[in-house]
């Protein structure tokens, strides 16, 4: 059940606030010493070293759990669920990724650094501030001598790459949680009740090779089939539903003087809504090669259910807008085209609040960075919500 708005009037939010930005330059070195363990998805002794380096952070910050788990996800980054105890009602699950896309050795050409209030480093707000920040949250609802619901942490290493291991484990954690707080990056401090959903499709064509001089008329180029449809697979976009069709890459024939026997494209498709995506999947399905001797195979499918706004999300923004508000913080809200393990909890048609992470900008660019004042504010509005839910 979604507490009421009116609850969050016995959370003093500004002293959460106060203490927290007490402890700013500690959240920060908890920052940098994140950052500087560097976790790509695709290297499981970094991304193994990283999770050792957390639970042990972990246990410091917030003691024992009452329960661990460790699951193995293979070539993938292992996922570790951590049960604390507490009040009220719950659990409440803390979803965090610890995988970035910065592959290894980019730390070395790009250390962490705080310049002009701006914390900057791989990861560093995909999504290891927020991370730092919700377990700051907790961390100042026990300084203050003030309960703390029952949190459920989920650690998984594999977000940036889709989830493929950690995917069910997200799903069975989230079944009986009170609510689920994703703490990926905000939209400009806004949170983010709709995400799209995400495929991912390899579009194959094969044909007949043939002498591109000699009997160009013998061949059946693949190439040629495939990139007519390319028109059609971009027409399929609706921009006023939110939908988007991409062809993001396209290979190819073997030598320029040989008609192409084989190509394929990569076709990325988001939908804001389960009723697009169905309209995306028959469309890919019903695809047709212009030339009878090239045949087309598809493979692939959707790998993020979209995350639609749902009537719980209007009742979870106007509780978190009554906390923010005795900060002075008027907060917003957003669907984005980017997904996020949130989408596989709203598929379950359990309450999520996503975005609940840093404040900043340039995700998987260069120029990814926080806003270090901001740190504080966010972890005070998480440990808010987190003490109406301990009181109910």
């Amino acid at each position: 059940m979604i507490p009421d708005p009116a609850q969050a009037a016995a959370v003093d939010v500004p002293a959460l606030h106060a203490w927290l930005r007490e402890q700013r330059r500690e959240m920060v070195d908890d920052l940098a010493e994140y950052v500087n363990h560097e976790t790509p998805s695709t290297d499981k002794a970094l991304l193994d070293a990283g999770l050792a380096w957390l639970e042990r952070w972990l246990f410091t910050r917030l003691g024992a759990p009452a329960r661990r788990r460790r699951m193995d996800g293979g070539r993938y980054g292992d996922v570790l669920v951590l049960d604390y105890p507490g009040s009220g009602t719950g659990p409440l699950l803390f979803l965090a990724h610890y995988d970035t896309v910065w592959e290894a050795g980019t730390l070395a050409a790009w250390p962490f650094t705080v310049v002009g209030g701006r914390a900057t480093g791989p990861g560093v707000l995909d999504m290891k501030a927020g991370l730092v920040q919700a377990v700051w949250g907790l961390h100042a609802l026990d300084a203050l001598d003030l309960p703390r619901p029952p949190v459920r942490v989920l650690l998984n290493g594999d977000e940036e790459i889709g989830s493929p291991a950690s995917r069910p484990l997200i799903e069975e954690a989230a079944t009986d949680a009170e609510l689920s707080l994703v703490f990926e990056a905000s939209a400009d401090g806004a949170l983010k009740t709709g995400r799209k959903g995400v495929g991912m499709y390899r579009l194959h064509a094969r044909g007949i090779e043939a002498h591109a001089g000699l009997e160009p008329a013998q061949g059946a180029s693949a190439i040629g089939a495939l990139a007519a449809l390319v028109p059609e697979l971009h027409a399929l976009s609706d921009p006023a539903a939110g939908t988007t069709v991409n062809v993001g890459t396209f290979h190819g024939g073997t030598r320029g003087n040989v008609v192409a026997g084989y190509a394929y494209c990569d076709i990325d498709v988001r939908a804001a809504t389960q009723a697009e995506a169905e309209r995306l999947e028959k469309a890919l399905d019903a695809l047709t090669s212009p030339d009878p001797r090239v045949t087309l195979t598809l493979e692939g499918g959707w790998n993020r259910p979209a995350m639609e706004r749902a009537e719980t999300s209007g009742r979870l923004m106007a509780l978190t807008r009554a906390l923010a508000r005795q900060l002075d913080v008027d907060l917003g809200e957003v669907t984005v085209g980017g997904a996020s393990d949130g989408n596989f909890v709203a598929a379950l048609g359990r309450p999520v609040l996503d975005g609940l992470g840093a404040v900043g900008a340039g995700a998987h660019a260069r120029h990814e960075h926080v806003l270090v004042d901001a740190m504080a504010e966010r972890a005070a509005l998480s440990a808010g919500l987190c003490a109406v839910y301990a009181s109910g």
